[in-house]
């Protein structure tokens, strides 16, 4: 489980071998929520939230959307 950044103690992980499309999970205490990248320049959609509030996943869509170009380079460095 590849950790490619943090966000306020969580991290956000790409799995190897997951599929497409290119997407992230944010993992933390309270549950995960999984963002669809929408490569190469976003907005991120959130496509499952599991334990956070709609509020608390909107905004970390803020904060991953503005890390779409790294993410998009890090799911396709990868998943090559």
């Amino acid at each position: 489980m590849p950790i490619i950044a943090r966000i306020d103690g969580l991290i956000v992980v790409i799995y190897p071998h997951d599929h497409a499309p290119p997407h992230v999970h944010v993992l933390g205490p309270d549950g995960e929520i999984i963002f669809i990248l929408n490569c190469p320049n976003g907005p991120v959609s959130i496509r499952e939230a599991r334990g956070y509030s709609e509020r608390e996943a909107r905004r970390l869509a803020k904060r991953i959307t503005e890390m779409v170009p790294f993410l998009c380079s890090a799911w396709k460095g990868i998943h090559s």
